[in-house]
């Protein structure tokens, strides 16, 4: 045997166990993301083909009955639309309070830096510090809401936030806010300060003032990271579990129910895994959407 076919065997050798020892490498990673992906939506889909008694997760195939009975229902359409409510309610005023807040905090003004810090506050505090706060302030008998409101005369009797609409969902809509639009600062000062100073510049020369350097410079210098942050923002609002169980649970009458809530309610309160499951699963299709949007920005933003 040749000494160039010799070397040709012991370069396939040394790939061959260059090749086992990278599987063997990567073998942890794959059985994590089988373990907390693969399985779970796999099991998902498989209870939404049952029905489940959840306590003692008793099984009967009954095939797509309850994806039938999730579209055929109210209650599915009612909570979608209370999810669309609120997830798009707060989403503009994020928008709109989060660009307001960084335009401010990206001008020289005092205690600039002690009021970037402060302003992370809502959205690091705990979800059920910030709601047990939130509750007692929009208390219909000693909240301090409505305390000032009687006091100025804006009204004559105590109004009851959380007990009825369309008072509870403002009322939700508007911690929401509070609690998340730190994250549109963040993201949107980042860009402000990257922004060159000579396209102000010249804006200013050209005769723009303030609104038309807003319009025409400042807007399309954040449209990227706009773009990227309301896709974000659309994902996790939508998917809001705790801050609406904590403020309403749903109420008054499932008025406030999203779609998280009523997968909550039918797997733990009517014991019905399998529709929850079903309902867990058209809210997973909705979320891809969204998902697959800002995957194709953020490749179309790599390829530019």
């Amino acid at each position: 045997m040749s000494t160039a076919t010799l070397s040709r065997m012991g370069v396939r050798s040394l790939d061959a166990r260059y090749s086992r020892l990278g599987m063997l490498l990567i073998l942890p990673a794959v059985l994590l993301l089988f373990a907390t992906i693969v399985y779970p939506l796999g099991y998902a889909l498989w209870l939404s083909l049952n029905s489940v008694y959840t306590p003692t997760q008793h099984a009967s195939f009954v095939g797509l009955a309850n994806y039938r009975d999730m579209l055929t229902t109210a209650a599915f359409w009612d909570s979608l639309w209370a999810t669309v409510i609120w997830t798009t309610g707060t989403l503009l005023l994020q928008i709109v309070c989060g660009i307001g807040v960084a335009l401010l905090l990206n001008e020289r003004i005092v205690f600039r830096s002690a009021a970037r810090s402060l302003i992370l506050f809502p959205y690091f505090v705990s979800t059920v510090v910030a709601v047990l706060v939130w509750r007692w302030l929009f208390n219909d008998l000693y909240g301090v809401l409505n305390q000032v409101l009687l006091e100025l005369h804006v009204v004559d009797a105590p109004v009851n936030w959380l007990g009825e609409m369309p008072n509870a969902m403002i009322s939700i809509v508007l911690v929401g806010t509070w609690k998340y639009f730190p994250f549109v600062v963040i993201a949107v000062l980042a860009r402000l300060q990257t922004i060159p100073l000579s396209l102000y510049e010249a804006a200013r020369m050209d005769g723009a003032g303030p609104l038309g350097r807003f319009i025409d410079v400042t807007l399309p210098q954040l449209r990227e990271v706009l773009g990227v942050v309301i896709l974000l923002r659309i994902i996790w609002d939508f998917k809001e579990f705790d801050l609406l169980y904590l403020m309403t649970g749903g109420g008054p009458v499932n008025q406030t129910r999203s779609l998280p809530l009523l997968v909550y309610q039918q797997a733990f309160g009517l014991n019905q895994m399998g529709a929850a499951s079903a309902s867990a699963v058209g809210m997973m299709v909705l979320m891809a959407v969204f998902m697959t949007l800002y995957l194709l920005r953020a490749r179309r933003g790599k390829e530019q």
